[in-house]
């Protein structure tokens, strides 16, 4: 380990975590930051974790999970598996349920709606080699939706890889891809169409809710003799 990222946990330990107030208020929902001490500044927000930088260490981000909230040591593992990747990040360091990963830019396809960006079929690809390449080691690529996985330069990235030890069967990346394919590709990108947060965040919640009510109702299901 460098003396650059020495620096950085020093400055992690010392100014970051003793002033940081995060909290998970419903496992669903983005966790809530309720104080961040200068001059650190937030990148993003998860339902376990949140995602921040220092300015003077730009290529980096720590990644904090929130009081209670589970994960840390299974995502650790999952960084171990990955190796490195250029569609995924790389854990450099991990303590106290706090990661340093390598940052990576972009934009994410949940956002790309909104502001009207043409995703291109590269970047889908990128994302279903990546996956495939999770999957050679070991991993179950789980939970991958729009506000995790993004667009560089138009090539795909995945942000989120902290739920690839869940071996139960995710549908979420192929039910994007077929919205991509038979919604975004020959209707909102032709038209440039831009479709608000609000619309957003009500058919993501409905897709949970409706999503909840299917895994129940095959859970309740008797099996037969």
């Amino acid at each position: 380990m460098n003396e650059h990222i020495h620096r950085l946990i020093e400055s992690i330990h010392q100014e970051l975590l003793p002033e940081l107030q995060v909290e998970s208020v419903n496992p669903h929902d983005p966790v809530e930051v309720r104080y961040l001490p200068h001059p650190w500044q937030l990148i993003g927000r998860g339902n376990y974790a949140v995602v921040v930088c220092h300015p003077e260490y730009q290529e980096l981000v720590v990644k904090i999970y929130a009081p209670g909230r589970p994960g840390f040591a299974e995502e650790v593992e999952v960084y171990r598996r990955l190796g490195s990747h250029p569609a995924f990040s790389e854990c450099l360091y991990a303590k106290d349920g706090c990661l340093i990963l390598k940052r990576l830019y972009g934009v994410t396809l949940y956002d790309c709606i909104p502001r009207g960006l043409r995703i291109p079929k590269q970047v889908i690809k990128d994302i279903d080699k990546a996956l495939d390449y999770a999957r050679q080691r070991g991993l179950y690529p789980h939970d991958v939706h729009g506000r995790n996985v993004m667009m560089y330069e138009g090539r795909g990235l995945v942000v989120d890889i902290s739920d690839f030890l869940d071996q139960e069967k995710c549908s979420k990346w192929d039910n994007l891809k077929r919205a991509y394919y038979w919604l975004y590709r020959p209707i909102l990108s032709p038209l440039r169409l831009k479709i608000p947060y609000f619309i957003l965040d009500g058919v993501r919640k409905t897709y949970r809710f409706f999503t909840l009510l299917k895994n129940r109702k095959q859970k309740s299901v008797p099996l037969l003799p």
